[in-house]
């Protein structure tokens, strides 16, 4: 058997269809993938800033643009079968695609460090233990699994998805009984302060990171619709009930992490088990992503490349954790730019339509994807409104109008070749 054939995870060609899976199946990946306790965080961090009206619309606007978002790159990997990493090459060129790579899998391997973080810190506080074991420990355990792809990516979510969203329920309505229902909920005033343009920043900037590897995990989906239904689906309820969990017990306790919360509302044990498997799984997702993307840079196996970035991850956990708003600013500013320049190549300027990518051939980098990606993060600093939206559409734009500017001087540049000739 050909090394080749032995990548079950099919790093560096397309998914072939023997190996595509159907709506259920790729509906619990996804939905594994988008309960991260992280979102929990983040919405503690709005619920404490904001009054309830405001939540729910920053909740609705920042999820609505996360599924176009991720629906379009969702919509990509189901008609051709191939990673973000693998899609980035038509865009950036094959060496150009090693930046959208880097970004990218550096930052998923932040979040699995945030996440391993999550889980150790308030375990140390109930057990005792001291949290460096834990975070080394708990860290080492979810890059085992990560290491075997997406049968055990699988299989967690189906255990964790519907334990999260019994327990974070269960929460949620002790927070509320305890404030005198929902009318004491809405009642309560914010001690904070946020924009809007920042709540939405922050909404957004929870999953914008992980969004750009849809194409990661929808892959293996059996078609477009498949894959784009899926990831809306998720996207809408997953990540929309993380962060109201969160809210909804940050704005009763004025916690804003939500381990916190729960173990204020006595579910310390069902708290430590199920956040712990919540996290685990998202947090094999965010190697598996990474895993794909140093593969794509070092073309070495997507299980060599998940082992380094889980040692990382987990040394750099409490630090990670400690910053991580900034870390957040961070992905807002870096990220979208990447994924926008691949939905404009893709849906603009090839109108859906690929060269299969055995036979295609790619530039070694495509300066105009590198000079739009510049743009986007400068727009995402420079623009008022939110950050990652400003730094799409920068992205879009200048992509768009450099792609069609060298056309039309290539053309120009072969017609008056023709003229001498002539």
């Amino acid at each position: 058997m050909s090394k080749k054939h032995q990548d079950h995870d099919y790093s560096l060609e397309a998914i072939p269809n023997s190996d595509k899976k159907g709506f259920i199946s790729m509906l619990v990946v996804m939905l594994g993938f988008t309960f991260f306790s992280a979102s929990m965080l983040a919405g503690g961090n709005l619920g404490t800033s904001l009054s309830m009206e405001k939540f729910i619309t920053a909740v609705i606007i920042g999820n609505i643009i996360l599924c176009i978002y991720t629906g379009l790159l969702a919509y990509m990997a189901g008609d051709t079968g191939l990673s973000t990493h693998l899609l980035a090459r038509y865009s950036f060129g094959e060496k150009g695609s090693y930046l959208v790579s880097f970004l990218v899998s550096a930052t998923q391997v932040g979040w699995f460090g945030v996440g391993v973080a999550m889980f150790a810190i308030p375990v140390s506080k109930v057990t005792g233990i001291n949290v460096g074991i834990l975070v080394l420990v708990s860290g080492l355990l979810m890059t085992a699994t990560a290491f075997f792809g997406m049968k055990s990516l699988t299989i967690l979510s189906m255990i964790a998805v519907p334990s999260i969203a019994i327990l974070g329920s269960i929460s949620a309505g002790k927070a509320i009984g305890d404030v005198g229902g929902i009318a004491g909920l809405l009642s309560i005033e914010p001690t904070g302060t946020m924009t809007m343009s920042a709540a939405l920043a922050s909404v957004v900037g929870t999953f914008i990171s992980g969004g750009t590897l849809t194409a990661d995990f929808t892959r293996f989906s059996k078609d477009k619709k498949t894959a784009v239904s899926t990831t809306v689906i998720a996207f809408l309820i997953g990540n929309s009930l993380m962060l109201a969990f969160g809210a909804i017990g940050a704005m009763a306790t004025g916690q804003s992490d939500i381990a916190e919360v729960m173990f204020m509302q006595g579910l310390i044990i069902p708290a430590i088990i199920i956040l712990g498997l919540n996290i685990w799984t998202t947090n094999d997702n965010a190697l598996y992503g990474s895993g794909l993307g140093f593969s794509n840079i070092t073309k070495q196996p997507k299980s060599r490349m998940v082992i380094i970035n889980g040692i990382v991850g987990t040394l750099l956990a409490l630090f990670l954790y400690n910053n991580f708003m900034e870390w957040l600013n961070l992905l807002n500013s870096f990220i979208p730019a990447t994924g926008a320049v691949i939905i404009a190549d893709y849906f603009i300027l090839n109108k859906r339509s690929y060269t299969e990518f055995k036979y295609a051939k790619f530039k070694t980098v495509n300066i105009n994807a590198i000079i739009a990606w510049i743009a986007g993060v400068i727009g995402s600093y420079t623009l008022k409104g939110i950050t990652p939206l400003n730094s799409v559409i920068v992205a879009i734009v200048v992509y768009v109008v450099l792609s069609k500017l060298n056309t039309k001087s290539k053309l120009n540049d072969i017609n008056n070749s023709t003229e001498k000739i002539a």
